[in-house]
């Protein structure tokens, strides 16, 4: 599984990468976590407003900092 977490390093994109993986140990997953900043990227991934949380090229979430159990039920879809 590839995460991606896209966002300039405001807070809420540290606290949503975090998060991420607290929810990853936590759900004993085997994922790659990748922390995206580049804006050319973030933009072309779509993402309007970060931060953005893309699951296996998918967006699943943009704007929001998630809660470890709001990222548990993504993750728990895929």
């Amino acid at each position: 599984m590839k995460i991606q977490v896209f966002g300039p390093g405001c807070p809420k994109c540290v606290k949503l990468a975090e998060n991420v993986k607290t929810a990853i140990r936590e759900l004993g997953i085997d994922a790659d976590v990748e922390k995206v900043s580049d804006m050319l990227k973030i933009m072309e991934q779509g993402v309007m407003l970060t931060p953005g949380l893309v699951i296996d090229g998918k967006t699943e979430s943009s704007g929001k900092a998630l809660s470890v159990e709001q990222v548990k039920e993504l993750l728990g879809k895929t």
